[in-house]
């Protein structure tokens, strides 16, 4: 009998192959044919699974989304205090280890297409704006719970907040170095919190992998 496609697995495998065709020569130079030569397979077979070089972006972008949300997961276990939360979901959006590196590259080459897409403008702003509520929620919470002060404006904490992920490009061209963009982070929360978590919980949140 003839084996079995998965198909999902496969379209996860060129999604990988594209993930280190853009991390390591640049999105253009991530051709299908590139991608294909890199997964192992032929451009037909790539063709097959995505028609266009835009579809097979927007499928690695949401495959690397579900790494980091399973990566943010990880490193919360445990978690208790909204600024730990805060502390681990920041580390892992910015580029400071192989997986998220890989993926800063992804969504810098996103952000690039989506500037002349519509359709992929309107996803990516979509998928945006669910992000940010998500912090927003998260901050306007911790303001009902005394962790930050009554007079903050929830609304321009988390644009604060979100401007941390602003380091990314510092990161990626060694313009500072990961640690620094840790003392940022902690620096930024230190302030906005009225006190910090016990110091082993804030260890835990310290771990980046």
């Amino acid at each position: 009998m003839p084996k079995k496609v998965d198909h999902r697995e496969r379209r996860e495998e060129i999604a990988r192959a594209l993930w280190r065709v853009v991390e390591q020569q640049g999105w253009n130079r991530a051709t299908m044919r590139e991608v294909a030569r890199e997964a192992g397979a032929s451009l037909g077979q790539v063709q097959h699974y995505f028609s266009t070089r835009t579809a097979m972006l927007t499928f690695a972008m949401e495959f690397a989304a579900e790494h980091t949300s399973h990566r943010v997961a990880e490193g919360l276990a445990g978690a208790t205090h909204p600024r730990e939360v805060l502390r681990v979901t920041l580390a892992e959006m910015l580029p400071l280890h192989p997986d998220s590196r890989a993926t800063s590259r992804m969504s810098a080459a996103y952000v690039l297409e989506a500037l002349h897409d519509p359709e992929l403008h309107a996803r990516l702003r979509d998928e945006l704006r669910e992000k940010r509520a998500i912090v927003e929620h998260l901050l306007r919470q911790a303001i009902a719970d005394g962790h930050i002060p009554a007079d903050r404006d929830p609304e321009v904490e988390t644009n604060l907040v979100l401007a941390l992920t602003g380091l990314t490009p510092l990161l990626d061209l060694d313009v500072i170095e990961p640690r620094a963009a840790l003392a940022a982070i902690d620096r930024h929360l230190d302030q906005l919190f009225v006190q910090p978590p016990r110091r082993g919980s804030a260890a835990r949140a310290g771990r980046t992998g």
